[in-house]
């Protein structure tokens, strides 16, 4: 479905399910260069599942309009927009990566209309190596080999995918390769200035999911402790196998966590 948000088209998939009253809704937000179809098996169990789900292109990504925007204050504030336009009432939250930062800061500043929060693969803060920062500024191709080798664990970047013919990290490059020029540097630029994590954390209200890849190098397990340290409530699980591409590696083991949470 498509809203108007800050006078331009926002795009929210639906999981093929119209958006009724009186059910609880998770909305989805994805990471940097990417858009709602990284959440397409847990968008649409949920769903199909009794909940209202938005998961949504941030602007810029997929079918939303763009610009992109740089700070993550700007995207929880946009985010924000979306669900008032979309009608619905208090919302789970759900975000991946930039996602999370997005998801954590709307959750300190409007704690009335958030249940719950699930941040996947999050740190605070949430540093970018140069070399990548450096390459998305010019534009180059590498910066997209670099992101998608790192978001990988190893065994996933040789198969290892439970569906066969699956091949994640072709499927990843591909995705991050229709983002339009530039948005993959705004989106890095964001996470690497993001400053008021912690601040943010402490002002939480709700119960707090932090899911964790063992092998993620975008975004260590160990770096996510401070921000566990800082919530009110929360829970901690660990996927032992997985880097920083949950939903591509372990997308069962995803779900799982999500529906034991929400």
């Amino acid at each position: 479905m498509f809203l108007t948000v800050d006078g331009r088209d926002a795009y929210a998939y639906t999981g093929a399910r119209a958006i009724q009253g009186g059910r609880p809704t998770i909305v989805f937000v994805h990471g940097a260069a990417n858009d709602h179809s990284v959440w397409m098996l847990q968008s649409r169990y949920f769903a199909h599942h009794g909940s209202n789900v938005l998961a949504i292109d941030l602007p810029g990504h997929g079918r939303s309009a763009g610009p992109a925007l740089d700070r993550v204050e700007a995207l929880a504030q946009w985010l924000d927009a979306l669900i008032v336009a979309a009608g619905v009432g208090d919302v789970s939250l759900v975000g991946h990566s930039l996602g999370a930062l997005a998801c954590l800061h709307h959750a300190a500043h409007h704690a009335a209309r958030v249940a719950k929060l699930a941040l996947l693969g999050p740190a605070v803060p949430m540093p970018v190596n140069d070399a990548l920062l450096d390459a998305a500024r010019r534009d180059d191709h590498v910066a997209f080999e670099l992101i998608n080798g790192w978001s990988h664990s190893a065994s996933r970047q040789i198969g290892g995918n439970r569906q066969p013919g699956i091949w994640m990290t072709g499927q990843s490059l591909a995705l991050m390769e229709r983002t339009p020029s530039g948005v993959l540097y705004t989106d890095l630029s964001a996470c690497n200035a993001y400053a008021a994590g912690l601040e943010a954390a402490a002002a939480v209200r709700c119960p707090t999911l932090l899911l964790l890849g063992a092998r993620d190098q975008m975004a260590p397990a160990r770096n996510a402790a401070p921000l566990a340290n800082a919530l009110r409530e929360a829970r901690t699980v660990t996927l032992p196998t997985s880097g920083h591409a949950l939903m591509s590696e372990e997308p069962d083991a995803v779900l799982d966590a999500l529906r034991a949470f929400l």
